[in-house]
């Protein structure tokens, strides 16, 4: 029954039937019970279990993201990368819903996260729009940039936003080998980041100014014309 059910699963999301396919799977926990489902998962191939997870609605529960095991959500994370999202907006829906779905197993899903190759490159990605106040928050311990002065840090239960805040504050205070390899590339990115938006600043005054040139110079050509010759009136 669960490897039928697998494949018949299997096959709904190869013809983009992704909610057919999460129902597939959720009708095997209720007729065999969790374990069952959880099993399932485990032979589910790590891109047909994504298909599954990254369709997460905040509307309503989804029994998939409640029962995925740590080492599968991050076998499935990982592969979130294939799909090209630069805007990572998937990637943090199905972060979020799964990491934070119960306090207790939250550091356990950040292990199996950086235990698989290319685990901290996608939390990498995750942070990626939140380049500046991540590396502020490795030297000043807070993520508001305009604070500089020690004695700012932030507490936990400050920043307890079930995000990027949190998911950041565990990465530093708990899990520092992973932030290690994290942070710095970020840093880089911000770096490059904010010179791209420097010369594409300077690019569009430089465009502005020319611009401006041309008028300028019709504007003042009429003044010249009348100081070098005053007319009749003046002549006479």
């Amino acid at each position: 029954m669960t490897n039928a059910l697998v494949v018949k699963a299997a096959n709904l999301i190869r013809n983009g039937d992704i909610a057919g396919a999460e129902f597939a799977l959720v009708s095997l926990a209720e007729t065999e019970g969790d374990y069952a489902l959880v099993a399932a998962l485990d032979t589910l191939p790590p891109k047909d279990l994504l298909a599954v997870i990254r369709e997460y609605d905040t509307s309503k529960e989804s029994v998939v993201n409640l029962l995925v095991t740590p080492e599968q959500f991050a076998r499935a994370v990982v592969m979130e990368r294939l799909y090209g999202d630069h805007s990572h907006v998937r990637l943090r829906g199905m972060v979020n819903a799964v990491l934070f779905r119960d306090d207790t197993q939250t550091g356990e899903f950040i292990e199996a996260i950086g235990e698989v190759d290319g685990g901290c490159e996608a939390l990498i990605d995750y942070l990626s729009d939140r380049d500046e106040e991540v590396v502020h928050f490795v030297t000043y311990d807070t993520f508001n940039v305009n604070r500089t002065e020690e004695g700012d840090e932030v507490d936990k239960s400050e920043i307890s936003d079930r995000d990027w805040k949190e998911l950041t504050w565990l990465l530093k205070h708990e899990h520092a080998d992973m932030f290690e390899q994290i942070w710095p590339v970020l840093k880089k990115r911000m770096k490059e980041r904010l010179r791209r938006e420097a010369e594409l600043e300077l690019a569009e005054q430089k465009m502005l100014e020319s611009q401006e040139r041309p008028v300028a110079a019709a504007v003042a050509a009429p003044a010249a014309v009348a100081a070098a010759d005053p007319g009749e009136e003046s002549a006479l």
